[in-house]
């Protein structure tokens, strides 16, 4: 966890630190379960079509490759941005 995120329970005890941090660790592992999953869902969705056999078809890898790529290069984008706009907000404060 990134300790910036802390910064502002300077004043709380070191119990209620530890806590926060916990709970924040917490959601943090959530959302990127949630990332993951939403990830696997739509590729699949998106992707698979034929249940004929046990492995993917050269077209459907290929497909939930470029998929998985997509996605993550999205939430990558999307995390930037919100990175600038926060920045932007910290420093008009």
């Amino acid at each position: 966890m990134d300790k910036n995120m802390l910064a502002g329970l300077e004043g709380l005890p070191e119990e209620d630190k530890n806590r926060m941090s916990a709970m924040i660790d917490h959601l943090q592992l959530r959302d990127s379960l949630r990332m993951y999953n939403s990830l696997v869902e739509r590729c699949f969705n998106d992707c698979v079509d034929n249940f004929t056999r046990k492995t993917l078809q050269k077209q459907e890898e290929t497909c939930v490759m470029r998929c998985a790529e997509k996605f993550l290069k999205h939430s990558m984008r999307v995390g930037m941005r919100f990175a600038e706009l926060n920045s932007q907000a910290e420093t008009q404060d």
